[in-house]
């Protein structure tokens, strides 16, 4: 068996649209817009499998989960491509080209910027990982194989520690460091779970960026309803207005 290694404390640190299995695996699975039968893929080997619709702050959070286990050597990415964010083809340019002023080298999708990535934690996911290109197949049995190939050709755990994403310097952030700072001084907690609790949390923070994208797309979602509705309704006026002027003529 190859060499596997320790994943960080808690992985996967956050909850989400996604089936966790062995995390020795080598094998992730993302399935973009797709939400296919996870525990299919688990079943297979994979280590995690899940969408992953935005091709920004979902894109942050995939790449965190994979480089704070080491065992995880292949990215399947699978599923139907996300119109407008284009999320498969940003993940595939990201392990490509990296990023240039935060923007995704070569996405095409709406907003594909990573702005809570250190350069470091971009260049981890780029060397640990290759990335196979299944971009719009939804057959769970195909991928299944693909598994069975990448645990065959298993090169062992990526050389290194977990990667703990150090996010870049905030107000907020730096507070927060502060009071764990306080408390490991005082003897409260280890080095290694004071890494993993700012971790956590920062990716708790991804987290609710993500929630706050929903909210904001269900917002424009309504106005442009009502915009809808609003012109439908004064169409319907303007006719029934020049059939009775028609009339009274």
């Amino acid at each position: 068996m190859s060499d596997k290694s320790k994943t960080a404390v808690g992985w996967p640190m956050l909850k989400g649209e996604y089936k966790i299995g062995n995390s020795e695996s080598c094998v992730a699975v993302v399935t973009c817009g797709s939400h296919l039968d996870d525990s299919v893929l688990i079943q297979a080997g994979a280590a995690i499998s899940g969408p992953c619709k935005t091709e920004n702050l979902g894109i942050e959070k995939l790449v965190s989960h994979i480089i704070s286990n080491p065992n995880i050597r292949f990215l399947i990415v699978a599923g139907a491509e996300v119109k407008g964010h284009i999320t498969g083809e940003a993940i595939l340019m990201l392990h490509k080209n990296g990023v240039s002023k935060n923007r995704i080298v070569g996405a095409k999708g709406a907003i594909p910027y990573i702005e809570n990535l250190s350069e470091e934690a971009v260049e981890r996911f780029r060397v640990q990982i290759e990335c196979i290109d299944m971009i719009n197949n939804e057959d769970t049995d195909v991928i299944s194989q693909q598994i069975e190939k990448c645990l065959a050709a298993d090169p062992g755990a990526y050389p290194a520690e977990p990667f703990l994403q150090k996010e870049k310097s905030n107000k907020e952030s730096n507070a927060i460091e502060s009071e764990v700072s306080a408390v490991n001084e005082s003897g409260g907690i280890s080095s290694n779970e004071l890494s993993s609790f700012l971790m956590i949390t920062r990716l708790k923070s991804i987290d609710q960026k993500i929630a706050g994208i929903g909210d904001y797309y269900k917002f424009q979602a309504g106005i442009q309803a009502g915009m809808v509705e609003g012109f439908l309704i004064g169409f319907v006026f303007i006719l029934v207005f020049l059939g009775l002027l028609r009339f009274i003529i």
